[in-house]
């Protein structure tokens, strides 16, 4: 990777991290809660469009996820959640880099982010399966799923302006 390129990418991870981080503190509105489980709509965006840029740009993203809801004033369990997304959006990323292919990092991951949000609950809520598996682990991959459709839109979109394809949008690659 040229300079010039590593430089974009930087930018880009703090403008999704910025994202990331907003997200929770100023979208409360768009929040859905049903112990212990929480859904902040949008709130898996900034990391599904890190995957398309790179892995490390992912992880980065993933923690700023977490911050952002540490910030919002979340409980713990709500901020551990939120710390998945580093692995999530890690996996993601390298099926992308690997495959080529969006739709299919949101469809593999979706379960992976499920499993994920349900076990770091365990420490906070113990083992009560429906809480675990139905709340948590359904409801997560429910929110993937969404927060996956929203982001692919989105990145189509930006692909279209720029009259790229959505593995090129974002830059200076040539497209399709």
């Amino acid at each position: 990777m040229n300079k010039n390129n590593k430089v974009k990418e930087i930018v880009f991870a703090a403008l999704l991290t910025a994202f990331a981080i907003i997200i929770p503190i100023q979208f409360g509105f768009l929040k859905i809660i049903i112990p212990p489980f929480t859904a902040t709509i949008a709130s898996h965006v900034p990391m599904f469009l890190a995957m398309l840029i790179s892995p490390m740009v992912a992880v980065i993203v993933g923690i700023g996820s977490g911050l952002g809801f540490l910030l919002s004033g979340m409980p713990a369990p709500v901020v551990a959640r939120a710390l998945t997304h580093i692995i999530v959006g890690l996996v993601g990323a390298k099926i992308v880099l690997k495959n080529k292919n969006f739709k299919k990092a949101i469809i593999i991951t979706g379960p992976i982010h499920g499993i994920l949000e349900a076990l770091v609950v365990i420490p906070f809520i113990g083992f009560d399966l429906y809480k675990l598996i139905i709340v948590t682990g359904v409801g997560t991959v429910i929110h993937h799923y969404i927060d996956g459709t929203i982001s692919y839109l989105l990145a189509e979109a930006v692909a279209k302006s720029r009259r790229k394809d959505i593995y090129t949008a974002f830059n200076d690659s040539k497209g399709v």
